[in-house]
């Protein structure tokens, strides 16, 4: 995979779209989960230098950690708890501009300073969040939710 990054000075939008189709080149043949998580979240860190992503999935009614980059995370997270739980309940996606402003916001780095957490939904169910945190305010907009949804379609597909 050719490595690409923001830092290169074309823009975020221009780096997710050369960034998508990589991503599912990448996972686009592998039947394993767990690898093509690792993967996803390998190539979405490095490119944009976020502070910490990763996965968590559902399992016995908690998000629990999957495949992550970063510093070390919660390990599991309640439905409708924190950000991640919160997004789970609401099967939605969250942008928290400023974390310290988010109520009942779970504070796994104290170095968290803005979010956004992307449920995968399959057949109106989701199974796993992308979660994405910056050391930096403000970090994610309308972009970001926009590919990082689109990524989140690709791997809902990948589960069995």
């Amino acid at each position: 995979m050719e490595e690409i990054s923001i830092a290169q000075g074309i823009g975020k939008q221009a780096t997710y779209q050369q960034l998508l189709p990589q991503i599912e080149a990448l996972i686009g043949d592998e039947p394993d989960l767990t690898a093509n998580l690792a993967n996803t979240v390998a190539a979405l860190h490095h490119t944009f230098k976020f502070w910490w992503t990763g996965f968590y999935l559902v399992q016995n009614n908690q998000l629990v950690l999957a495949p992550f980059q970063g510093p070390v995370a919660c390990t599991r997270i309640n439905f409708g708890k924190g950000v991640c739980g919160t997004a789970w309940q609401q099967k939605q996606t969250l942008i928290v501009p400023d974390v310290e402003k988010f109520e009942g916001h779970i504070a796994c780095s104290s170095a968290t300073q803005s979010e956004i957490v992307v449920p995968v939904i399959i057949d109106g169910e989701v199974v796993a969040v992308l979660d994405i945190d910056s050391e930096h305010l403000n970090n994610f907009d309308e972009t970001d939710k926009t590919y990082l949804e689109q990524i989140a379609l690709f791997i809902g597909k990948k589960f069995n």
